[in-house]
């Protein structure tokens, strides 16, 4: 990995980045933690944290079977859908660090490229095998307690609410008085611009930031009710453009509290970590917006106003992309008068 992140080093620099985050956002695709950690073989402090919050844009493994939810339910299991999810994670990164480098907390030239390059090892399959174990016994771990609860929470509040002033369980016709379906309404208005301003999608997007494979289970209980199977109440709730919406932004979103957790001990600050949080949630909403505003203008479902607004963002981000560095803009060395 040292040697090709020498190698792309010239390629990242045209994005504000340096050839060392190509690491962090390799091993990411695995798990977005070890991703994070790995930054801190970056000295430059600019570059460092850039690559923090744009590490979790690549899809980690966490997220592989919310894509194959998506593309099994509205796009015909098409392999487009994963492959297109992994480039515009990438997309994600290179317009995130040209954008970001125009502002004044990153602006600047990355750090020179120095890194010893080690010498090759065949693995040994010791170290294979223990690598194998470790990671499935981490998700055996994590599916034994973090996504059974919380699964178990979305159940209880899916099936339990107040009816008539009495709190008892509720048959599938009565979700829509559960406790879940409460606390979605109030902030579901929030999504309604990026096509999937319903309650159910609105809390899947929240447990999954407990863990990304939450969203599986809890569209798995909210969707199971009805004649049809998962499935094919999905495809009645979206349509391929609120769908495909709903997988970016639960894509580019903040990502689960474990990867918070280590970009906070990374950022070792809190108001670093919130901007981190807050750009993903931003970046994420904006190109969700334009998915779902752009895609209806070919769809026939035009919002005029949801446009406008979209619109408004692509002129934002083709700004940043294409204004001059500040640096551009200022005398290196102050000019000698005689």
């Amino acid at each position: 990995m040292a040697r090709i992140a020498f190698v792309l080093d010239r390629v990242f620099r045209k994005f504000g980045l340096s050839g060392k985050s190509f690491i962090p956002m390799l091993i990411g695709t695995g798990c977005g933690v070890p991703g994070i950690m790995a930054s801190r073989t970056i000295e430059n402090e600019r570059d460092r944290r850039m690559t923090i919050m744009t590490t979790t844009f690549i899809p980690c493994g966490a997220k592989v079977p919310f894509i194959s939810m998506i593309a099994g339910a509205l796009f015909g299991g098409s392999a487009w859908v994963a492959t297109s999810a992994y480039f515009i994670g990438m997309a994600a990164i290179i317009l995130s660090g040209i954008m970001l480098k125009k502002t004044r907390m990153f602006a600047g030239e990355p750090a020179p490229f120095v890194m010893e390059l080690p010498a090759y090892h065949m693995p040994t399959l010791k170290n294979v095998l223990r690598s194998m174990w470790e990671r499935g016994w981490s998700f055996i771990k994590k599916a034994g307690t973090i996504i059974l609860l919380s699964t178990i929470f979305v159940w209880f509040t899916t099936y339990f609410g107040f009816v008539e002033g009495t709190f008892r369980m509720l048959s599938e016709e009565e979700i829509n008085c559960s406790i879940l379906a409460a606390i979605g309404s109030v902030i579901a208005w929030i999504f309604k611009p990026l096509g999937w301003g319903n309650w159910q999608a609105a809390v899947a997007s929240i447990t999954g930031l407990i863990a990304k494979e939450n969203i599986v289970g809890t569209l798995g209980i909210l969707y199971a009710g009805g004649e049809g199977t998962v499935y094919q109440n999905l495809a009645t709730a979206f349509t391929g453009v609120t769908g495909y919406s709903f997988l970016v932004f639960n894509l580019l979103c903040a990502p689960c509290f474990a990867a918070i957790g280590a970009i906070r001990r990374e950022m070792n600050s809190p108001k670093w970590t919130w901007f981190a949080i807050g750009y993903q949630c931003g970046f994420a909403y904006a190109v969700s917006l334009m998915i779902n505003q752009f895609g209806g203008l070919f769809t026939g479902n035009i919002n005029g106003i949801g446009v406008a607004f979209a619109l408004a963002v692509l002129a934002g981000m083709l700004y940043m992309l294409f204004s001059p560095c500040r640096e551009a803009t200022r005398l290196s060395t102050p000019i000698r008068t005689e």
